[in-house]
């Protein structure tokens, strides 16, 4: 028997590699001799480069850049064999490197993507894929092409201050230091966030409130959103504001398909294709697959469904091991063969995420045992 693993990390528990071996262990005690092809998977948030770089190898770059309040961080990147830049923005402005009184997107910057990217091209990157998730920022991208050499100036010519609060001053952009690099690099974006840019479910309104805007704050920011999209159409930079993930990570988005030609896709569509997880679920008897919650949003880009949908086109059975399953998931989703929850007794939520490792290993030996009696017991009898 082939059995493929192939799940998402157990966000604050486990890596997407641990819950590979949590699985392995498990099955493997009514399967010994089965076939195990582990492979670890991501949607283009946290964690992707880790996976990427299981797979595919590579080497980690590290660097000292800024953080989303030009604060010095050290960050890294993953540079495959094949001149694949992965890049998570979060890296450099990621909101869980703010402490809660600190996050303002009035001010904080994506400038540290903009070195990231900049240091990738330097060393000969020729595509870059970037995740966007987990960004701290709202300043439609304007810190990253700075920090890649475009200059932002308002009336006076003088160069605009760090921040999403200082779009509204923009006059004109002076793209004559940009970094030539960028038009020879392809990039791409794995995004499964659909917002525009600005709106009622643009960046601003949708995402600043968690980035430590207030409701005035939020108004602000997405009239600067408008004004830099405006500033940007009038000055030949393209018209993305409505283009679907225009408002990811706070405009960066925006920014990369106005000024680096990116293309956005599904986060899960673009790892999926580097993984070349359709020819493993082709070859696998069985998928086991995983999350930490699954619920509605599970078949809206994320791994676990993504994974369901290709088993399904191939006749492949699929399982699911997760944390927990929502409760208002009432009917098992088609074309999940079984799901199961993995949490084994009630316990404080810091308990029960230690223990996943222990938890998903004894919840994949239940599975397989049950299996493996299905299989022994005549259809006769039933």
């Amino acid at each position: 028997m082939n059995v493929l693993i192939a799940p998402d990390s157990f966000k604050e528990s486990l890596e997407a590699q641990a819950v590979c071996r949590a699985i392995r262990a498990g099955f493997a005690r009514s399967f010994p001799e089965a076939r195990y092809t582990l492979l670890p998977m991501a949607d283009g948030g946290e964690g992707t480069a880790a996976v990427l770089s299981y797979a595919l190898g590579g080497s980690w770059q590290h660097l000292t850049v800024h953080d989303a309040l030009m604060r010095p961080i050290a960050a890294k990147y993953l540079l495959l064999p094949d001149g694949t830049a992965v890049i998570e923005t979060a890296e450099a402005c990621g909101l869980q490197q703010l402490a809660v009184n600190e996050r303002n997107p009035l001010k904080t910057s994506s400038y540290g993507a903009g070195e990231l990217i900049n240091d990738a091209l330097d060393k000969g990157a020729t595509r870059i894929v970037l995740g966007l998730g987990g960004s701290a920022t709202n300043d439609a991208g304007m810190g990253m092409l700075t920090a890649l050499g475009m200059r932002f100036l308002d009336a006076k010519g003088t160069v605009l201050e760090q921040g999403g609060g200082q779009l509204a001053d923009l006059q004109k952009i002076d793209a004559a230091q940009f970094a030539p690099l960028v038009a020879k690099a392809i990039f791409e974006v794995a995004c499964d966030v659909t917002n525009p840019l600005c709106g009622e479910s643009g960046a601003s309104a949708v995402f600043a409130p968690q980035k430590g805007a207030n409701a005035q704050q939020v108004q602000t920011l997405d009239a600067n959103l408008q004004h830099f999209a405006n500033i940007c159409t009038q000055q030949g930079y393209g018209d993305y504001q409505n283009v679907a993930g225009a408002g990811a990570a706070g405009g960066l988005g925006f920014a990369l398909m106005s000024f680096c030609g990116a293309r956005l896709q599904s986060g899960f569509d673009t790892i999926a294709g580097r993984l070349d997880l359709e020819a493993h679920i082709i070859a696998a008897d069985v998928v086991i697959t995983g999350e930490g919650k699954f619920d509605a949003q599970t078949q809206m880009g994320k791994v676990a469904g993504g994974i369901s949908q290709l088993a399904k086109a191939h006749g492949t059975p699929v399982l699911a091991i997760c944390g927990s399953v929502d409760t208002a998931v009432s009917v098992l989703p088609e074309p999940f063969t079984c799901v199961v929850p993995s949490i084994q007794t009630l316990a404080p939520i810091e308990d029960v995420l230690a223990q996943g490792y222990d938890n998903i290993e004894k919840t994949a030996a239940s599975l397989a045992a049950a299996i493996k009696l299905g299989q022994q017991v005549p259809t006769s009898s039933i």
